[in-house]
């Protein structure tokens, strides 16, 4: 049995501070999966919804992505479409893996904003590239471009190494899923 406990808690996000109410579910009884439950700023006059990050002691701690998200039924699904490291004139914006990882995110995080979401509401992320050897070997420099967009939101995501991807010059290509 998973208890939950209500509290508020103070988080910086872009230099402000705000008390955003947070569902915390992760007191562990009789060696039952960890889940961590967040609740999320209502959307216009939409209901509030939440997402539940899943990740059963039995697999370890993930590092930077959570094994599953667990959402309620009735929410608006965004599906965000494969987004490369282009710009608005549809020109990939540098050679370099990790800048087109950066890109690539920022314009995922467009179309959830463009939407009336937030980078948190990002419940999924699939993310391909065409070489995870040089995805590897630069893991930290994208693990920090990564929180300067999403923070500490952790959704369930999956990382795929393809042959080559349809823009000619793109490395890296980055689909996703919010619940709005």
């Amino acid at each position: 049995m998973l208890t939950a406990e209500r509290c508020s808690i103070n988080l910086e996000c872009g230099g402000k501070r705000s008390a955003t109410p947070l569902w915390i579910c992760a007191r562990q009884l009789c060696n039952q999966s960890a889940v961590a439950a967040f609740a999320l700023p209502a959307h216009s006059k939409s209901k509030s919804m939440s997402l539940a990050f899943i990740n059963p002691e039995s697999l370890g701690a993930p590092r930077g992505y959570s094994n599953g998200v667990l959402t309620e039924a009735g929410g608006r699904l965004l599906f965000i479409a494969g987004q490369v490291a282009w710009d608005q004139q549809q020109r990939i914006v540098s050679t370099d893996l990790v800048e087109q990882f950066d890109r690539a995110l920022a314009n995922v995080i467009a179309v959830v904003t463009e939407a009336g979401g937030k980078p948190e509401q990002i419940a999924r992320l699939v993310i391909y590239v065409t070489d995870k050897n040089e995805y590897r070997a630069r893991m930290k420099e994208i693990g920090e471009r990564y929180r300067a967009r999403m923070g500490k939101h952790f959704p369930a995501m999956v990382l795929v190494e393809v042959n080559g991807l349809l823009e000619d010059g793109a490395k890296i290509e980055i689909e996703g899923v919010a619940l709005l």
